[in-house]
Parts: structure tokens; C-alpha cells; sequence
């Protein structure tokens, strides 16, 4: 299996320095590569420019301007040639599946803060200087930075990737190790649902709290904005050191709510994988769940629009979003895969409304958020929960028809 490690690099003045311009350098050559694939397809009939024939044209370039672009490892660049080859590939799946096609974009120099090495010992070497105690990793270009290893690298590192996070610079490595150990069986299953009110509730009738970081954090977070408002829009390069100290009080906060959030869903899913064998959650399509509903039109008045409820659905959105679903879903079938435990998607649809005790489905069910009641067969209990019982119900049915 494949795991990833992340770690605080240390640089000094002037590695910080080269790091910058190793990123404005991959970033100029993303754009020229972005911008020779809109020409040929606008003006020399529609043709298409791949990936080959771009890599080709590398040592070339490399030639040509040997102050930016030829002191940089060239697999490095390769990688950032494939990386527009794959947002390509992605606009031409979008197009053909009637989805929102989104054509690749220029990016500045603030959205492009990552550099891939495909190979380590090629361009990079993780480690590169093992009898000295303090760890680094060698760039080509760069030179050997430090990094604060704070856990051990197991298994094989195969890539390693530059990334700029605010003004800290991150180090990350994925390594090929083997299959580990699974932990003991416990015996117990569990379905769990997901909410606002509380982050989830499983079929045990225990609760996580939703902590709302970032509701927590918005009345810093709006004073930050507003100061930052305040200065002019102006390049990069001519930002004063207040509006650079503006900016990077926003970042910091921003940075601060992701990693709370990443830490409560690194908590959440742990407990539950050592807890469970197997685990049922609803398979929730949560970017369509915080979509903005569509303008009505008034037929009577052009131009005028009627109510939509946009507000309402606003404040949806931020909620479910900061509760970071598809974030805590996705590090609890990785944390599965480790463990050895099984994790199963079932069909939302009236998972909330359908008694377990009798299999009565209705809307009146549920006559508030936290309260069920069969209209039925009278049976009381808590909305989450019997959603939760439900959706543990229908990935054992699942998991038997499809054993694995």
C-alpha cells in the first residue's frame, strides 16, 4: 500500500528564496504549456497539442533559458506538463458526461504551490545525508533543506513533493510499505449518520458533537477580511509589509479551522475504525447538497425574480461545509483499508423516515429535526439515531449480497 507523510521543512533565507522562484518558474511553464495548447486549438484548426509533444519541446526550452528554466530537475517539469495533461483529460470527461466542464485556467503565482518529483533520486533525495542527525532532503537547484521529522518514514519512498502553505514550506512523501497487520476483531458493526446538529450519530445511540470550527472562527475571520479589505488591489510585488502582515493573518486563520477540522476527523473515524468491524454510512453526494437553488423568474414582472430561498440555503451550505463530510468520509475508508475493516455506502433516500420497528415510511414520521415519531406504530426515539439503524440495516443487506 501506498501511504503519504507530511513535514515542516526548514529552510534558510536564501533556500526560501529558491523555493519561491522554483515555484514561478514551474508556474511560468505551466501557463506557456496552457497557453500553446489554447492557440493551436484556435487558430491551427482545431488542433490538439498532447502531452508527448510538450515534454518533447523540454529540452529545448531548457536551452533556450538555462537561468529559469534549466536549473530545475527535469522530471519535476515533466510533472507539471502532466498536471495540465490530467486537468485535460478532466475538462474532456466533464464535457462528455453533461457535467459543468470547467476549461484549465492560468494560474498566478499565489495558486500554484506545488512541485512534484516523480522519483526520488531523481531531481530529489529524501534524506540525502544519513549519518547526520538532523534530516534533510536534497532539491536539485535548492540544495539540502532541513526538515523536522516528526515521526519515522516506513517503507520505500517512491515521490516527493514541494508545497507552499502560507510562508511555511511542506515537504511530502509517499512511501511503499507492506500490507499491515489488521487489528483484532471485535465483533460489533455500527451504520452511522451525518448531520449538522451532531457531527454523527451512530446506531448505538452515541453521538460526535459537530465542533463548528469554523463558525468559531468566523468573527476573527471577518475582522482579519476586513482589514485586508482596506488595502487597494496592487501586484504582488508592490504589497507593503502591512498588507503582506493583512494577507497572511487571513491565511493563518483559514489554515488554523482546516487543520481543526482535519484533526476532528482524524479522532472521529480512529475511534470508530477501532471500535467496529464494519461500518455503514449513507453515500451522500455532498456537492450537490451545496448547490445554490436556481433564480425563479417572475412570469409576471421580466427581469424580476421571485423569493428562492437562497438565504436559508446560504446558511445550509456553510454548515454542511464546515462540518467537512467528504473529508472525514475519505479518511475513514483510508484509516478502514489500514485496519482492516470494511466500510460500506448505502442509498440515503428515507433513511430518516422509515420506522425500524415497523417499516413504515413517511414524511410525518419525523415531525421535527431531532424527533421521530411513527405515525404507525407510535415508536419514539431520536431522528439520527433511527437513521443510523437504517443505514446499518441496509449495508448488512448489502454486504451480504455482495460478500467479499
Amino acid at each position: 500500500m501506498i501511504r503519504a507523510y507530511k513535514f515542516l521543512m526548514r529552510p534558510t533565507v536564501g533556500q526560501a528564496i529558491a523555493l519561491g522562484e522554483m515555484l514561478a518558474d514551474h508556474c511560468s511553464l505551466y501557463n506557456g504549456a496552457l497557453q500553446e495548447r489554447r492557440d493551436a486549438y484556435r487558430h491551427v484548426s482545431k488542433t490538439s497539442i498532447k502531452y508527448g509533444q510538450q515534454s518533447a519541446q523540454l529540452k529545448g526550452i531548457r536551452a533556450f533559458d538555462p537561468e529559469r528554466q534549466g536549473r530545475w530537475s527535469f522530471s519535476s517539469q515533466q510533472a507539471t506538463l502532466r498536471r495540465l495533461d490530467k486537468a485535460f483529460a478532466a475538462f474532456f470527461r466533464r464535457v462528455k458526461s453533461g457535467d459543468t466542464p470547467g476549461y484549465p485556467r492560468f494560474r498566478g503565482v499565489n495558486w500554484f504551490d506545488t512541485v512534484d518529483f516523480p522519483k526520488d533520486g531523481d531531481g530529489c533525495r529524501w534524506d540525502s545525508t544519513p549519518h547526520d542527525p538532523v534530516t534533510r532532503v536534497r532539491l536539485q537547484g535548492v540544495g539540502h533543506v532541513k526538515v523536522n521529522q516528526h515521526r519515522p518514514v516506513v517503507g520505500r519512498v517512491k515521490t516527493v513533493s514541494v508545497k507552499r502553505e502560507g510562508k511555511r514550506w511542506y515537504v511530502v512523501l509517499t512511501a511503499e510499505q507492506a500490507q499491515p497487520e489488521p487489528l483484532p476483531r471485535t465483533g460489533s458493526v455500527a451504520g452511522i449518520d451525518m448531520g449538522i446538529a451532531t457531527f454523527l450519530a451512530d446506531s448505538n445511540g452515541e453521538f460526535v458533537p459537530n465542533p463548528r470550527h469554523g463558525s468559531k472562527a468566523a468573527a476573527k475571520l471577518e475582522t482579519a477580511q476586513q482589514a485586508l479589505a482596506r488595502f487597494p488591489r496592487v501586484r504582488r510585488d508592490k504589497r507593503t509589509a502591512n498588507h503582506l502582515r493583512a494577507v497572511r493573518k487571513v491565511a493563518d486563520l483559514h489554515r488554523k479551522v482546516r487543520r481543526q477540522r482535519l484533526d476532528h476527523a482524524h479522532k472521529t473515524a480512529l475511534g470508530l475504525v477501532r471500535e467496529h468491524d464494519v461500518i455503514a454510512h449513507e453515500d451522500l453526494k455532498i456537492r450537490n447538497m451545496i448547490q445554490a437553488p436556481k433564480p425563479k423568474p417572475d412570469p409576471e414582472q421580466p427581469g424580476v425574480f421571485l423569493p428562492n430561498g437562497a438565504a436559508a440555503k446560504a446558511g445550509l451550505n456553510h454548515s454542511i461545509s464546515d462540518a467537512g463530510w467528504g473529508v472525514f468520509l475519505t479518511i475513514l475508508h483510508a484509516k478502514a483499508e489500514s485496519a482492516g475493516r470494511e466500510v460500506i455506502a448505502v442509498d440515503p433516500r428515507n433513511t430518516s423516515r422509515t420506522c425500524p420497528e415497523c417499516g413504515h415510511v413517511s414524511a410525518e414520521n419525523r415531525p421535527t429535526q431531532a424527533k421521530f415519531h411513527c405515525v404507525s406504530c407510535s415508536h419514539l426515539a431520536h431522528a439520527d439515531t433511527v437513521g443510523a439503524l437504517n443505514v446499518l440495516r441496509a449495508g448488512l443487506v448489502r454486504r451480504n449480497a455482495n460478500p467479499a
